[in-house]
């Protein structure tokens, strides 16, 4: 068997091995098997990635509009001619298939990016004005500073993009970690980043939940930026409370799909079944809890089952959906959630582990539950989709909003003046109509609740990566 590779941090421009010496080998989850080892970085490692932060701050926040989209664009670029890199390089880290990392992933990556290059020369303040006699008034929207950030396993490299891109456009420096689990396409995206960022604008550093700490209690960030678990973001919340420090908190999700008894069934079950599976069902905004009313939810969970029957999970290079779990404790999570399902709880399809090497998991359909059950009230983050019977329209609101998560939910009528009712009552930020999961570079992406605050995308998310400044001139003196 050939060496592992072995990665390092990504510090002021430079790839660098951590302080202490310390590694943690990666898995393949197709395989189960190590393929590299990634750093255990220590708090000496994160204070040096914010020492460089905080140097190159000096002179990023002072570059132009015009400066830092030109940056942006050039990174974007690269990605794209480097595309094969990644998608190696995310799908051997991930298990993600092949040709849907270079469908679904790599093409909005690189326009996300090419978005925030624009939006960083449209960032607007109220107009000047005399609001008292003498004097003239008006608002900067200047960087926060340095920026900590922590993303997850299950999107490395959009995550990162979602994270690095408004950040640079507003002209912050910033220092992050990726998953544990995780690292590679994000130490990639250093690396090339550094080919056209100033030495200590964008720093790498992989490891732990300690890593994860030292970051968040590190005095020099002004704002800590984390998309990960509801329990990761309590304990950034309380870290960074104790020195004041602003938070922006994706937090996940448990998205309902109310589907009424007037939709197209089969239409409705393909694009919630697409919804819900893709990514191993490892989305915040998955469709994982489906409202079926009464008139047709017996021949929507048929069509449902059918659909996940039909569903392929397999390797990266198999032509499937999706691949792996990320991981065996996400197997293990999952397969609990199954284990543990009541008894009036129907498994109309999957629910099993697939093959006997790596992660996979069946496609997988549940009826039956009620609305305390625990597959109904948390978040499983794998390929299952639940589905619950409601008598009428605020039942089904009801059902919907009956969960501490606010991300993300959907609507499935041809009624539009229904749609526009629950519409405006689904207490989550963002709602379908007849789609779910798409998403574009101009809208906004954050939720309510225990999902957190703070938007991704869009220009709200890079306003999140500002500050105002009021300023006022004595226009007699």
């Amino acid at each position: 068997m050939p060496d592992k590779r072995v990665l390092h941090n990504f510090i002021d421009g430079s790839s660098v091995a951590p302080a202490d010496g310390r590694y943690s080998d990666l898995i393949d989850p197709s395989t189960g098997e190590a393929f590299a080892s990634a750093p255990i970085s220590g708090p000496a490692d994160v204070d040096r990635a914010m020492r460089a932060a905080e140097k190159a701050f000096e002179t990023w926040r002072d570059t132009t509009p015009a400066e830092r989209q030109r940056a942006l664009l050039k990174i974007a670029d690269a990605i794209e001619a480097r595309a094969d890199e990644f998608i190696a390089a995310e799908s051997q880290n991930t298990g993600k298939p092949l040709a849907m990392m270079e469908s679904e992933e790599i093409p909005p990556a690189v326009d996300q990016i090419r978005f925030f290059a624009g939006a960083a020369r449209l960032l607007e303040g109220r107009s000047a004005g005399e609001y008292m006699a003498g004097h003239t008034s008006y608002v900067r929207r200047e960087p926060i500073g340095v920026v900590a950030q922590v993303t997850p396993w299950n999107y490395p490299l959009m995550m990162a993009v979602w994270k690095i891109a408004p950040a640079l456009a507003a002209g912050n420096t910033i220092v992050l970690k990726p998953s544990d689990t995780t690292p590679v396409s994000t130490l990639l995206l250093a690396e090339i980043a550094a080919e056209f960022l100033p030495p200590g604008v964008f720093n790498v550093v992989a490891g732990d939940r300690d890593t994860g700490r030292a970051l968040v209690s590190h005095p020099t960030p002004q704002l800590v930026a984390v998309t990960g678990s509801i329990r990761a973001g309590m304990e950034v919340a309380t870290a960074a409370a104790t020195d004041l420090k602003r938070t922006h908190l994706e937090l996940g999700g448990k998205a309902p799909v109310i589907v009424f008894d007037d939709a197209d069934i089969e239409a409705a079950a393909e694009a919630i079944a697409v919804a819900g599976y893709f990514n191993a069902g490892q989305d915040c905004t998955a469709a994982t809890r489906v409202l079926a009313a009464p008139g047709i939810h017996d021949d929507f969970v048929a069509a449902l089952a059918e659909q996940a029957r039909n569903t392929k999970t397999g390797a990266p290079a198999d032509d499937v959906l999706y691949g792996p779990l990320n991981n065996a404790n996400q197997l293990a999570r999952v397969t609990g959630f199954i284990d543990r399902l009541p008894d009036h709880a129907e498994l109309r399809a999957g629910g099993s582990r697939v093959g006997d090497k790596g992660y996979f998991y069946s496609p997988t359909v549940v009826s039956g539950l009620h609305q305390n059950d625990e597959a109904i009230r948390d978040e499983i983050f794998g390929p299952v989709i639940t589905v619950q019977r409601f008598s009428d329209e605020d039942e089904a609101v009801a059902f919907a909003n009956g969960v501490r998560y606010g991300l993300a939910s959907s609507v499935f009528t041809r009624d539009h003046g229904r749609a526009m009712r629950v519409v405006r009552r689904l207490d989550f930020g963002c709602v379908w109509v007849n789609t779910h999961i798409p998403i574009v570079a101009e809208m906004p992406h954050g939720g309510f609740k225990h999902s957190g605050h703070g938007k991704d995308l869009s220009m709200y998310g890079l306003e999140d990566y500002t500050r105002i400044k009021h300023v006022m001139h004595n226009i007699e003196a």
